[in-house]
């Protein structure tokens, strides 16, 4: 697979890489075998970069991922973990649990370093903690050589202006924002090729939108979004194309971004999303359903607090 320098940190990812959110059973209830084979497919595939956090499946993840990850050479892949979000309204930045955060990731996985750290979903809180306590505290686990590389991820555009404009990072992670529903992450890509600092794409899917999957309980989308992408989903099936694949193939084809992250706990989904990455991408297919969506092109929802967001330009 193909591998792309990710910003400043001699680090090569592969442009497609294994998200273990899926492992924390977030989109469906599932089968542990299979959750702990498809981190094998995604390495034996050639993936090199898995990413997850204690916030997936309440610790979950990481704790799944420490029944595989012995089992596979280290230095075959990359490993990321995130701090910061531990349910769904548990937030806590401080510096002292940045320490204890760090040291449980390395013990749930059983490694004895973590490649990257980000700061989980920041924009649930004030932005200047962020700047002015957490990165500075997990910079010390750098210095400590239990972290490499460090960096945010989370949903707003605004939020990561902030952090890029007002602190020294790494790497970012931006999800459901590049995407042939939401290309907005390309704002980001002159001010981080500045920077040098490593840009990573997530959720090429959007979370199932741009999937025929159904769409899990929690999804934000609006009843006019999901009709227009289903009048796109139903013209990729006309063609005999499954949407999935257009949208991984969109997704992967930007060289400003190093990787794209999606995870499955299904091994086949996995390969099969490896075999799409094989493939030509359509160009007259992808034409024709970027024209579809063009009523709810960059359509977003409000994620955190309003103040770390900018405001919708497109009603739907």
């Amino acid at each position: 697979m193909e591998k792309r320098p990710l910003g400043k940190t001699g680090l090569e990812f592969t442009t497609l890489s294994f998200g273990a959110s899926s492992l924390g059973a977030e989109f469906r209830n599932i089968d542990l075998n299979e959750a702990c084979q498809s981190v094998h497919t995604a390495i034996d595939r050639g993936m090199n970069f898995i990413d997850t956090s204690p916030f997936y499946g309440r610790g979950m993840s990481e704790m799944l991922l420490g029944r595989v990850l012995p089992e596979i050479p280290r230095d075959s892949y990359y490993l990321g973990t995130k701090l910061g979000r531990y349910a769904g309204q548990h937030f806590d930045f401080s510096a002292r649990r940045v320490e204890e955060s760090v040291d449980i990731s390395l013990e749930r996985m059983k490694v004895d370093h973590l490649d990257i750290v980000l700061c989980h979903d920041l924009e649930f809180v004030e932005m200047s903690q962020i700047v002015e306590e957490t990165l500075p505290a997990l910079r010390k686990q750098v210095e400590k050589g239990k972290v490499r590389f460090i960096g945010v991820s989370g949903y707003p555009m605004k939020m990561f202006k902030y952090i890029l404009n007002n602190a020294k990072i790494d790497v970012l992670l931006t999800y459901n924002h590049y995407t042939l529903q939401n290309d907005m992450a390309l704002e980001l890509v002159p001010i981080c090729h500045e920077q040098g600092v490593g840009l990573m794409n997530a959720a090429p899917f959007s979370a199932r939108l741009l999937t025929n999957a159904p769409l899990p309980t929690w999804h934000k989308a609006t009843p006019k979004v999901r009709e227009i992408v289903k009048q796109a989903a139903d013209h990729c099936a006309s063609r005999d194309v499954d949407i999935a694949k257009l949208a991984l193939q969109f997704s992967l084809a930007n060289p400003d971004f190093t990787t794209c992250v999606t995870g499955s706990a299904n091994p086949k989904r996995i390969s099969q999303w490896v075999d799409w990455t094989e493939e030509p991408l359509d160009e007259t297919l992808l034409a024709e359903v970027l024209e579809i969506l063009k009523p709810i092109h960059n359509w977003f929802y409000i994620e955190g607090r309003p103040e770390n967001n900018d405001e919708p330009t497109v009603d739907a």
